[in-house]
């Protein structure tokens, strides 16, 4: 007997979408001018169609179990070949939420942004220069589609894209004596002055722990709680840091000083998007103009 045929339902995939979105049945209906009842009959099939629980409710919002989250994703192509199969003639100015620390922010997100908009004339970009805790936040509470940052989070309602690595550097002034090793070891901090991050960074209990096993003492001579800050603070001649050479490097290394770091200290830097909402077209432009358009250095690689 012939195995009956699944049919797929455009409208169907619209509720599911919206309902990714807005989080209940009321709210999917408005987005896509629908009954309530509407949007309720196209869950319930989609549900018996694939046999399984597409959403659970949860203080009264719909949340989206991990199937389908992975359906959605799998959609995205399906929509994409739509939009550019309706072709409307005047382009609508899409939107991108953006975040990231200043590390990133300063000259290196502003270029990339830049000749993003050059080449899509009619999108449209909300920067808003932040710290990686508020990367995260913003990101959980739907204020920005997309953040980029360098901290490492594990919870399961956000995704985090790799998008550079990189191992530590020691930035020093130019004319510093260890500034042409070919690479620094901790003990060779010992009796330099130091600028280091803040405690609340992971890094610095790490370097800490190398420095103590290579008995070596530094002299603290200023804490900072960014890498931009750290090595601006180099270039005046305050001391020399240890850090994440990305993107640092793509605007530094006229002033100061990169030197590898021989240590086991792995900085991964990645995009930030929701898992349990779609990934806006934009969003996924902008990611693949970065990761097309970020000029090579002799420290990062693709992540």
């Amino acid at each position: 007997m012939a195995k009956s045929r699944t049919w797929h339902s455009l409208s169907e995939y619209n509720a599911l979408r919206a309902l990714m979105q807005a989080g209940t049945t009321t709210g999917a209906a408005h987005r896509l001018g629908v009954s309530q009842s509407a949007v309720s009959r196209s869950l319930a099939s989609l549900e018996n169609r694939f046999g399984t629980t597409l959403f659970e409710r949860d203080a009264g919002r719909l949340r989206p179990t991990q199937e389908a989250v992975s359906l959605n994703r799998r959609l995205d192509p399906l929509f994409d070949a739509l939009e550019r199969i309706d072709g409307a003639p005047e382009p609508v100015q899409e939107t991108l939420r953006l975040i990231a620390p200043p590390t990133y922010a300063h000259r290196f997100m502003v270029s990339l942004i830049g000749s993003f908009l050059t080449i899509h004339p009619h999108f449209y970009v909300s920067f808003e220069v932040n710290t990686s805790e508020e990367v995260i936040r913003g990101i959980l509470d739907d204020r920005f589609d997309l953040g980029i940052t360098g901290v490492e989070q594990t919870r399961s309602n956000l995704q985090m894209l790799p998008y550079r690595n990189s191992p530590a550097v020691c930035a020093l002034p130019r004319d510093h004596a260890l500034a042409s090793r070919a690479v620094i070891r901790p003990a060779d901090l010992d009796g330099e002055r130091l600028i280091a991050l803040t405690p609340r960074h992971a890094r610095r209990g790490q370097l800490e722990r190398l420095l103590h096993q290579a008995k070596a003492e530094p002299r603290l001579v200023a804490e900072v709680s960014t890498s931009f800050a750290a090595a601006d603070l180099v270039r005046e001649g305050l001391g020399l840091t240890v850090i994440n050479p990305f993107p640092l490097y793509h605007y530094r290394s006229d002033d100061v000083a990169f030197v590898p770091f021989e240590s086991p200290i792995l900085y991964r830097n990645y995009f930030v998007t929701s898992a349990s909402r779609s990934t806006p077209r934009i969003a996924r432009a902008f990611m693949r103009h970065m990761r097309l358009n970020t000029p090579p250095d002799p420290f990062s690689s693709r992540g």
